[in-house]
């Protein structure tokens, strides 16, 4: 018989919510099928969630522990949702840092795969949330993004590098053909002596992963936003599938207006994509994470005279939530074969030689792992213990700490963090009292409720976050999310665009077969 979680530390309120969203399914159809009150309820669900936590402004960030002028502006600090905490982070009172990597580790080599997510769930969420939780690599208290979903991975991070990656013809992005395929131009020159393109020549700086690749890996990485954009396939994936959009889209509004310049009809492809991609996120992504019969919808007049309305700003907290690592698989299956994950990194020839459509519908053919504590690949066990570092610089406080600031009571002994004695006995090990948890070490720890994604603290986490800094994006403000910003045929794509799975199908020339694309484990 398997021993449940004790849940005596889950709180009243959070247990009557879990379980009023999770039952009645009859009900929440009905909701669903009055498009009137479905609205209404998703406003109220949505305010629920987003309400959990402290509103923004932030009164700190990694600036200083104080708040000054400067912490309520300069952006250029990563946020934070709690005070910095000296004493417990000190010296002697937390674990040595390389202990904590059998916290991580596989049990055994074995890999426990998810019931409910595909490979594409892991992909996806790497490359949208690289747009704007970007720690500066000389400063991990820095973040270089603008705070938003701008798709900076695509058209990169300021006027300068969108500019290098503009063909200046028709609005489009610069593109060539490849086995009857559209992608980006490649970046190097001379791959075997590392000589960038002139025309990509400052369009970012490379990572040392990149210089250090041989020639034959150089020759085939795309000019892309931001200096990660070729890191791994699925990332390649997804920004290759937003290029290909955004050129459909050019066409598209070049036959309808004809009168156009190529900024105009760049801007306006543009804006349409980042609109398509922040519909799928809260309308496909959020959907898949939580385990509700009810589905959110993007509804923009709904929510812009809310106090959480406020301009975006990422934390550091938000960073480490979102750092699924155990979600990539040891291996996967490419071309029916079975092939280390590791080896999907800087490796553009998966994708060039199998083509978007099918590589896709293969990536979703096969479970994601399990998110949690003994389920990370082996090569990415030194990036989980560097998180746990960061924690650390920024003196965050303990995982019971954010427990309560996210209205969860605070948990009295291990049992009511997870039911797997095995969890159990290495939390009490390493940190002897509960009181002792870190952060990044908690969140993970927890379980995973049956048919959700993430555990609650991190699903409580993300919904604050997810809906307050996407909903707050200037293109669904009420009075520029319309067809007078996007075009009337701009408009219609848009709201006839529902799922990735559309975007994908439309974009790959094989026509005549519809590929599966979905993040759901059959």
């Amino acid at each position: 018989m398997t021993k449940k979680r004790n849940t005596s530390r889950d709180g009243f309120r959070n247990q009557l919510e879990n379980f009023g969203l999770n039952k009645f399914k009859g009900i929440w159809d009905f909701i669903q099928s009055n498009d009137s009150l479905r609205r209404k309820v998703n406003k109220t669900i949505i305010n629920n969630a987003v309400y959990k936590m402290p509103t923004r402004p932030h009164k700190l960030s990694a600036i200083a522990p104080y708040t000054s002028w400067d912490s309520l502006t300069d952006r250029t600090w990563i946020g934070r949702h709690l005070p910095p905490d000296p004493e417990f982070n000190k010296a002697g009172n937390l674990p040595p840092l390389e202990d904590l990597a059998v916290l991580f580790r596989k049990q055994e080599g074995k890999t426990i795969y998810s019931e409910k997510s595909t490979l594409l769930f892991p992909y996806w969420v790497q490359w949208f949330t690289d747009g704007f939780l970007r720690t500066d690599r000389y400063n991990r208290l820095k973040n270089t993004s603008n705070h938003g979903i701008d798709l900076s991975p695509v058209y990169g991070l300021n006027r300068k590098s969108t500019d290098m990656l503009r063909s200046n013809q028709g609005g489009k992005l610069k593109s060539q053909i490849i086995n009857g395929e559209e992608y980006p131009l490649f970046y190097y020159d001379d791959p075997e002596n590392g000589v960038v393109k002139p025309e990509f020549d400052g369009l970012y700086e490379p990572l040392n992963d990149q210089k250090r690749l041989d020639p034959a890996k150089k020759a085939k990485l795309f000019a892309m936003g931001v200096e990660r954009a070729n890191v791994q396939i699925g990332y390649v994936m997804l920004n290759v599938l937003c290029l290909r959009e955004h050129n459909r889209l050019c066409d598209l509004l070049a036959k309808h207006y004809p009168d156009w310049d190529d900024e105009r009809l760049f801007q306006t492809a543009r804006n349409i994509v980042m609109v398509l991609i922040m519909k799928i996120v809260v309308e496909e992504y959020v959907n898949h994470i939580t385990s509700y019969h009810f589905n959110f919808i993007v509804d923009p007049p709904a929510f812009t005279n809310q106090r959480w309305y406020r301009q975006n700003w990422m934390t550091v907290e938000f960073s480490l939530v979102y750092r699924w690592h155990s979600a990539l698989p040891e291996t996967l299956t490419y071309d029916s074969k079975q092939i280390q994950m590791k080896d999907s990194l800087w490796n553009n020839e998966m994708l060039i030689n199998k083509g978007l459509g099918p590589l896709f519908e293969e990536t979703c053919s096969q479970a994601g792992s399990k998110i949690g504590l003994f389920n990370t690949s082996e090569f990415l066990i030194p990036v989980e213990l560097a998180s746990i570092d960061l924690g650390r610089q920024a003196q965050l406080a303990s995982y019971n700490d954010y427990r309560e600031m996210c209205q969860f009571p605070r948990v009295t002994d291990f049992d009511q963090i997870t039911a797997d004695e095995d969890t159990q006995r290495e939390l009490k090990r390493l940190y002897g009292d509960v009181n002792k948890i870190e952060f990044y070490v908690g969140l993970y720890a927890e379980d995973v409720p049956q048919n959700s994604a993430v555990a609650p603290l991190v699903t409580r986490m993300i919904a604050v976050d997810a809906f307050s800094q996407a909903l707050t994006n200037p293109l669904l403000a009420e009075n520029i999310f319309n067809e007078e910003t996007f075009s009337p045929v701009g408009w219609e794509v848009i709201q006839n665009t529902n799922t990735l799975s559309d975007l994908v199908n439309r974009n790959s020339p094989q026509q005549d077969k519809n590929y599966k694309v979905t993040f759901d484990n059959p």
